[in-house]
């Protein structure tokens, strides 16, 4: 079975995606009730995909790519990123195992597309899992191993191409494009290597084969250059990448070397052969551990031996160099399968029925260039009505031609009483008024509280940025908060021209405040407050009073059919949704203004003339009504009462018109207000949001900074390189394969042999051998003993110093060391004479010391710590048999 490198798949943690994206739903699309089965099935996917350990199978593999589809399939919807829809998901990094203290290489980026990149890194891995543990005893093994290799090496590509844009900050070192681009190459080169098994299974031409083979050389070759510089890769991978270069050159020397016997060119077979057997010799010699060439190299042994054997003894060809041989040529079948559409045929769109979000913006765009139509429409309409009541206010009409007794209340003036008393009368403008400042003051507290937590964290990003500088790697909180600030602009200016409206509807009512307590009183009050003059029944029948009656009940008509027009207005209907969707679909890109303008004028174009055609007709019955109302006012008795009395009618019917006008200011700016409100809570739940995304952001890039700062302060520093192997010094050679000896572990020193009892030592022992003690007979007296006893070696045969250099300055290596006083037994752990036991009689055991005995010497007054008196000549050194390293 064939080795392959597998990538090991990225570790991530839980989030709560449910309550971010529902809120934003509910303030972008404006219901959520549609989307709370949506939202759990999308965190229950991410919690199976990336928050468990996946088998490396198949299912695994589509449970990745679905999360991934629907990751790329949310992103035009719901954007999730640190200015719109922050949510913060951290991976650590596959390669990283983890320090002594448990941490790990780990990031925060509150970002979809950096999901993405991680999601998309397990795939890739997840890919290489399941293709180099396939069986590749079939046609159909081979072809799927070289297709999941292939799309593997795609993932990593595109990684490479996109990560930094996709990261806020640095990322770990596994998907840093260099890795990437590694781990890349490296399954392009498997893919090759799989077309080359298959070439050889079916059988083809072995200049196919030779040529498929170097092309994976050529590939692995590629791979390990560019893993060498990767210190994260796992410890195999180089050795891997080494050893399949120099197999696959072999391989291709082979099928070479086999075509060259068949155009009878048999030195250069013999030639290939040779290096085919050096290459394979290296990898035994080198990477034996990691991968196994017996089979090749026995195949190779066989036919090298064959071809030398013909050729020394019937063609006698010459045998060429290995430099002189001709090129092998390379063909390639394999290329990077980008990831491109839906990767799994299961997925389905959670989220089918929420449109993009450029289109839902570009909806939001026409609606309001609607809103801005109509209001423009109505608001022409109602300047007109206004300066209608106006004009006949000011000519005291019709109320001038009812005023026949001149001592009773004029019809239309009693209806204007009656409309203001049914709208509540001053009680409901006083109650309106009062609510006002109240409103306005909970929204202004509302709208600087969200902008004080976006000023305070920035103030916190700032201090941590001057303070951490290069390594504070987010972006910065006062490029984040530009669209924020620009939207609480708006909010603000909102708010001071509803103040400045106030003001204007404040001085209005107190102008008007005592003619409309006038229209609120009962009729008998009301006739009593207005004067008594001559009436003018004179004029009751004459033609200017009949022409005047025609012109008002004209105005009146037009008056009327504005009403109509305004509940037009209001009433049409218009969803640009599919409209929108259809040219996003064609274009890639959307002209919000020129389509939302072609569909305004379709729909109101009409309704505008008619609005335009209706001012244009008051203005000319006005300046009738005027010239007529001239004439009236020359044929009419002049007096002070009745011109007292014209004016108070005047009074109330302006009082009415101020009425109704700050009524409708009043209930439109109570509504303003209040919906004010709530979109001021949900801009200000939008800026905790963001706020607490970032501090969780902060908080785990300060762990990252204070972890580094720790390591790097514990780490040894590196001994400065020798000038003569400075780059500069060194020729640019093509990289080798690491020799074998690099990837051994370090062996222990030998142990020496313990002394055997009754043995003599031959004096021809080996140099290298570790030396026996050399102990006395005597018995323990005080002094060193002279004689050693019969199971010890000879005196002349024992070292006199210890094998490494004196630690004593004082005693050279050629003078003897002084006796070991009494109070340190160097022999309690052997089987030597004890002070408690003698020494051991013939023919019996010896006796051992019972208890725990000292293992090193304890220090001796007038010696340093550490250190140990020096011996008498002829005693036992108990450092002899170790070898200092």
């Amino acid at each position: 079975m064939a080795t392959f490198i597998t990538v090991p798949l990225k570790k991530s943690y839980e989030v709560d995606l449910v309550k971010p994206i529902l809120n934003f739903i509910g303030d972008t699309y404006g219901s959520q009730e549609d989307y709370k089965r949506a939202v759990a099935e999308f965190a229950a996917l991410r919690k199976n995909a990336v928050c468990r350990t996946l088998d490396k199978h198949v299912s695994s593999l589509d449970v990745l790519q679905r999360y991934y589809d629907q990751l790329c399939s949310i992103e035009a919807k719901i954007p999730i990123n640190e200015s719109q829809l922050p949510v913060n998901f951290t991976w650590k990094d596959a390669f990283d195992k983890g320090s002594l203290f448990g941490s790990s290489a780990k990031i925060t980026v509150p970002r979809a597309s950096f999901e993405k990149m991680c999601v998309l890194f397990n795939i890739g891995a997840m890919m290489s899992h399941i293709a180099g543990e396939l069986t590749l005893d079939s046609d159909e093994g081979m072809k799927t191993a070289a297709k999941y290799f292939q799309q593997a090496a795609g993932c990593f590509a595109h990684i490479k191409d996109h990560v930094m844009s996709a990261s806020s900050r640095e990322p770990t070192v596994d998907l840093t494009p260099d890795t990437t681009g590694a781990l890349s190459l490296i399954m392009l080169a498997q893919a090759q290597e799989v077309f080359c098994l298959k070439a050889t299974a079916d059988k083809m031409k072995d200049a196919s084969i030779a040529k498929l083979a170097n092309q994976a050389a050529d590939n692995y070759n590629d791979a390990f250059k560019q893993c060498q510089s990767r210190e994260n890769l796992p410890k195999e991978v180089l050795p891997l990448l080494a050893a399949k270069h120099s197999i696959y050159q072999a391989t291709a020397q082979v099928h070479r070397a086999t075509l060259s016997k068949q155009q009878k060119n048999f030195g250069e077979e013999v030639g290939r052969l040779q290096c085919a057997a050096e290459l394979v010799k290296t990898v035994t010699s080198r990477y034996d551990e990691y991968i196994s060439v017996k089979e090749l190299s026995d195949k190779i042994g066989r036919s090298l031996t064959a071809a030398k054997k013909d050729n020394d003894f019937i063609y006698h060809d010459r045998v060429p160099d290995v430099k002189d041989l001709e090129p092998i040529g390379k063909v390639t079948l394999v290329k990077i399968i980008l990831p491109e559409g839906r990767l799994s045929s299961k997925f389905s769109d959670l989220f089918e029925k929420l449109v993009p979000l450029a289109v839902n913006n570009a909806v939001t765009a026409f609606n309001q260039r609607r809103a801005d139509v109509v209001n423009s429409s109505v608001s022409q309409l109602r300047d007109a009505s206004a300066l209608l009541n106006g004009t006949l206010a000011s000519l005291n009409l019709p109320a001038a031609l009812e005023d026949i007794s001149g001592d009773s209340v004029p019809t239309s003036i009693m209806e204007k009483s009656q409309a203001v008393i049914a709208n509540g009368g001053l009680v409901k403008i006083n109650s309106l008024m009062n609510n006002l400042p109240e409103s306005f003051k909970r929204n202004r507290e509302i709208l600087d509280e969200a902008l004080k937590v976006l000023a305070d964290e920035q103030l916190s990003d700032d201090e941590l940025r001057k303070k951490f500088q290069q390594k504070w790697q987010r972006t910065p909180s006062s490029e984040l908060y530009k669209c924020l600030r620009t939207e609480g602009d708006k909010y603000g200016t909102l708010i001071s021209n509803a103040v400045n409206a106030d003001k204007v509807v404040q001085e209005k009512y107190d102008q008007l405040q005592q003619p409309i307590g006038l229209l609120c009183q009962p009729e008998s009050d009301l006739q009593a407050a207005i004067p008594s003059a001559n009436p003018t029944a004179a004029l009751a029948g004459s033609e200017v009073v009949q022409e005047l009656r025609s012109l008002l009940d004209q105005l009146e008509t037009i008056k009327n059919e504005r009403e109509s027009i305004e509940s037009e207005l209001r009433s049409v209907e218009a969803d640009m949704t599919s409209s929108f969707l259809e040219a996003l679909a064609q274009d890639g890109a959307l002209d919000e203004e020129q389509l939302s303008q072609q569909e305004i004028e379709r729909l109101y174009g009409t309704v505008r003339q008619r609005v335009g055609h209706n001012i244009q007709q008051q203005e000319g019955l006005l300046r009738q009504l005027q010239l007529k109302h001239q004439e009236f006012s020359q044929h009419k008795q002049a007096s002070a009462e009745s011109n007292l009395r014209e004016d108070t009618l005047k009074q109330l019917a302006t009082a009415y018109d101020g009425f109704m006008g700050l009524h409708s200011n009043l209930v439109e700016g109570t509504k303003f207000y209040n919906d004010l409100t709530e979109i001021l809570l949900k801009f200000q739940s939008k800026c905790n949001d963001i706020v607490f995304a970032r501090k969780t952001e902060r908080d785990e890039l300060l762990k990252d900074i204070q972890g580094n700062l720790a390591n790097a302060g514990s780490a040894p520093s590196m001994p400065s390189i020798p000038s003569y192997q400075s780059p500069e010094n060194q020729t640019k050679i093509v990289p080798q394969p690491l020799p074998r000896s690099s990837l051994n572990k370090p062996q222990a020193p030998p142990r020496p042999p313990p002394p055997t009892t009754g043995v003599t030592v031959s004096t021809a022992a080996p140099m290298d051998a570790p030396s026996p003690p050399n102990v006395s007979a005597t018995p323990f007296s005080g002094a060193a003993p002279s004689l050693p006893p019969s199971y010890m070696p000879a005196t002349s045969h024992m070292p006199q110093n210890p094998p490494f250099s004196s630690p004593f300055p004082t005693y050279p290596s050629s003078m003897p060391m002084p006796a070991m006083q009494m109070a340190f037994n160097p022999y309690m752990t052997y089987p030597y004479a004890t002070p408690q036991y003698g020494y051991p009689q013939p023919g019996q055991p010896p006796n051992y010391p019972v208890g725990p005995m000292p293992r090193f010497p304890q220090p001796q007054p007038g010696y340093p710590q550490g250190q140990v008196p020096p011996q008498q000549p002829g005693t036992y050194n108990p450092y002899a048999g170790f070898q200092q390293q």
